[in-house]
């Protein structure tokens, strides 16, 4: 959310868009059933503090209350595990209900879905190699813990 806050390179009703667009995907979380949801955050995220100390507090909360849903895992790649292929954007990777899946890549200024097969098989190697060298669940916990009590 604290992109939310930053000058919006679009009108203030395409803000209102992506804001609205971001709540809904929150809510899927918790409908039943609820989706698996696997989620890695780079170290970056965590250490790049927005100017409102108060909203990255919140931040970091909701992120350790989200990790204890029964659905989710949430684990830290850190700064040591190095350059990665899946660098400079986010990969979602979505099982349909059909077996099938398909990969969204986004960088700061594009975005891309495939369903080409072979190509989501190479970004799910990649996604499972990124996963490989992030921290474990609990780790990851005791890591955000750390940076919400302001001991790391």
């Amino acid at each position: 959310m604290a992109l939310s806050t930053a000058p919006p390179p679009v009108g203030t009703d395409e803000l209102e868009n992506q804001v609205a667009a971001r709540i809904g995907r929150q809510e899927l979380l918790l409908r039943d059933p609820a989706p698996n949801v696997r989620i890695i955050l780079d170290e970056s995220v965590l250490r790049r503090l927005p100017a409102d100390s108060k909203m990255w507090q919140d931040q970091l909360t909701h992120i350790v209350h989200t990790s204890t849903l029964p659905n989710m895992t949430i684990q830290v790649l850190p700064f040591k595990a190095g350059v990665h292929y899946l660098m400079g954007g986010s990969l979602s990777l979505l099982w349909l209900p059909d077996g099938h899946a398909v990969a969204y890549l986004e960088g700061a200024k594009s975005a891309r879905l495939t369903d080409d097969p072979q190509e989501v098989a190479q970004l799910r190697l990649a996604y499972d190699r990124v996963r490989d060298m992030a921290l474990s669940p609990m780790d990851s916990l005791t890591f955000i813990k750390h940076l919400e009590d302001g001991t790391s």
